[in-house]
């Protein structure tokens, strides 16, 4: 009940752990009414003044740095299970839930985004004063600065709600990149392919190794070589996989349900064989998510496009059910639902990979000249590219919990 009740708002992290709207600004503020002067003394209005002894200043000095050190060392317990730092009061807030009580975090976003909720409902009932009046662009500033932190407080749900599917999974999301040492490989995470690949369904999982082999080629089985590639290349496979990975359960969801149903286009399974036979899945049109996923495959490493993409794409019932979409439906289903998911993409995918510094030639196209270059294995680029399409998935389950809860999906 005690654990419950201190969901109830990201205030009870003042107490405990010294989170505020900056954490340092907030340890600044908690000790700032200590004055020490060099006579020691503390005065307090109403009171006498305190003498402390040389022992007393020593466990207050230890007390404020005990507490300076408490927001810095809460920000690294979180860093280390995502890359992305949340900023905000409630994602500081869900941070310290996620990295302490994993379990309690539903509850505790419950209850962020009823308060989220009146807050929106109240703004809205709010009667806007008469244009006649001197202060009306004062006032549409205050209520713009007020939607724009529910937004980013929504966005960050959001991401603590992936990260947490992501902690139940016992996944480890892969650190932030850098190349400290150009001569090791920054791929030193373990290998998690198979927990990952237990996340989807078989029929997604077959879509996933075709969306594997269109990106890798004949490197796929490849997990000892390891090249320098793109720094730049592999942050746009990565989110091209995370927009896949999130197009992929839309469909797989529809899929299943029709499934289910026994409602699917060729009905049996006798009926989808006679399908194959007569519309093999190579003279179908393309999607454009294929497209897109190959256009961001440029892969600056020679041994990478070795074989060219595309080999080894093997047929599917989920993608032959996708072939049959009409354009209308499948662009509405390659579509991200809303700003707020196609913002947490980007912020993530910046986190992991660092902000690339791109310049535009007068001809239109990106200097690579600048562009930085990592040396990762073929098995490290592999578990990157499922992680990507494990978190667009999961993506998509919280977008449609918390629209249910709390609407900002656009119809």
């Amino acid at each position: 009940m005690e654990a419950v009740a201190s969901l109830r708002s990201p205030q009870i992290l003042y107490k405990n752990t010294g989170f505020g709207r900056s954490s340092s600004v907030f340890a600044a503020h908690r000790i700032g009414f200590l004055s020490f002067e060099s006579k020691a003394r503390l005065g307090f209005k109403g009171h006498f003044p305190i003498h402390l002894s040389k022992h007393g200043q020593q466990r207050l000095a230890a007390r404020r740095s005990i507490i300076r050190a408490s927001s810095s060392s809460s920000m690294e317990d979180s860093s280390r299970i995502a890359p992305l730092q949340l900023e905000s009061p409630v994602g500081q807030f869900l941070s310290q839930i996620l990295v302490n009580h994993p379990h309690l975090l539903p509850a505790a976003v419950d209850q962020q985004l009823e308060q989220l909720q009146t807050d929106r409902e109240a703004e809205m009932n709010k009667e806007e004063p008469a244009p006649s009046e001197t202060d009306i662009v004062l006032y549409r500033r205050i209520a713009e600065v007020k939607a724009n932190e529910r937004i980013r407080a929504l966005e960050e749900i959001l991401y603590a709600l992936v990260v947490q599917k992501f902690v139940e999974a016992d996944v480890s999301l892969v650190p932030a990149i850098s190349q400290s040492d150009p001569s090791s490989r920054v791929d030193q995470w373990p290998s998690q392919d198979e927990k990952l690949e237990k996340l989807h369904s078989s029929e997604a999982y077959e879509m996933i190794k075709n969306h594997l082999a269109l990106i890798l080629g004949q490197r796929l089985g490849d997990s000892d070589s390891v090249a320098p590639i793109s720094k730049l290349r592999v942050g746009q496979v990565y989110a091209a996989s995370v927009m896949y990975g999130y197009f992929l359960k839309r469909v797989d969801q529809r899929f299943q349900l029709e499934k289910s149903m026994k409602i699917l286009p060729w009905g049996s399974d006798e009926e989808e064989s006679a399908t194959r036979q007569a519309i093999p899945d190579e003279s179908r049109p393309s999607t454009r998510t294929e497209l897109t996923l190959h256009e961001a495959s440029s892969w600056s490493s020679p041994g990478f496009t070795q074989g060219g993409l595309g080999n080894g794409m093997k047929p599917c019932r989920l993608r032959s059910y996708v072939m049959s979409f009409d354009s209308d439906t499948l662009q509405r289903c390659a579509t991200i639902r809303s700003k707020e998911a196609f913002s947490i993409i980007e912020k993530h995918t910046e986190a992991l990979f660092g902000r690339p510094e791109i310049v535009i030639t007068p001809e239109g196209t990106i200097d690579s000249s600048k562009d930085e270059l990592i040396k990762i294995s073929f098995a490290g680029l592999r578990s990157l590219i499922l992680e990507a399409v494990t978190f667009g998935s999961f993506l998509w389950d919280v977008e449609t919990y918390i629209d249910c809860r709390y609407h900002f999906v656009t119809n």
